[in-house]
């Protein structure tokens, strides 16, 4: 009986490990919601009012302390420049630090070479709005402003299926 009961607990902590994994649906043919977030300059900026001629937007949430984001920056940077030529893409990482650790972010971009719009969410505003709950999360944005693709989490390999999204969505192919 205590080894089926075990059985149960460990397959039930494996589900809820597998589901933390995976891509959140829930946003997923929503809107870019509209939520005030500032650049490195520190201007504000409406999030609704992102676009790219009608290309894909890659929006990553991420935070100077998560490995994997960090991780997953630096990959997708490898292949940036091919991308954007490719698909027409633009990539938003949206740092989730907060008021305290918000003057780390310029740092780590300027050392990882990141040639992305950077945005600062430092109150989560747009983390709420977007259902983010663990960094990294990625969106991938369509022309008309529709969220169509969601992942949570990195490990390489998983870059090739965000490309996979972007060349789904962009008016180049």
């Amino acid at each position: 009986m205590k080894k089926i009961n075990l059985a149960i607990i460990v397959g039930i902590g494996l589900l809820g490990s597998l589901s933390f994994m995976r891509s959140n649906d829930e946003e997923v043919g929503k809107k870019m919601p509209s939520v005030v977030v500032e650049d490195l300059e520190g201007n504000k900026i409406n999030s609704s009012e992102l676009s790219n001629d009608g290309n894909p937007i890659i929006v990553s949430f991420w935070a100077t302390w998560c490995t994997p984001c960090r991780l997953e920056l630096n990959t997708i940077a490898e292949e940036y420049d091919e991308l954007v030529e490719e698909t027409g893409v633009k990539l938003v990482a949206v740092s989730i630090d907060d008021e305290r650790n918000k003057s780390k972010v310029r740092p780590v971009v300027d050392a990882s070479g990141w040639e992305y719009d950077i945005w600062i969410d430092a109150n989560s505003d747009l983390k709420r709005a977007m259902g983010v709950n663990y960094p990294p999360q990625t969106f991938v944005i369509d022309g008309e402003g529709n969220i169509v693709y969601s992942h949570v989490g990195f490990v390489p390999g998983d870059e090739e299926s965000l490309y996979e999204e972007v060349r789904k969505y962009s008016k180049k192919q």
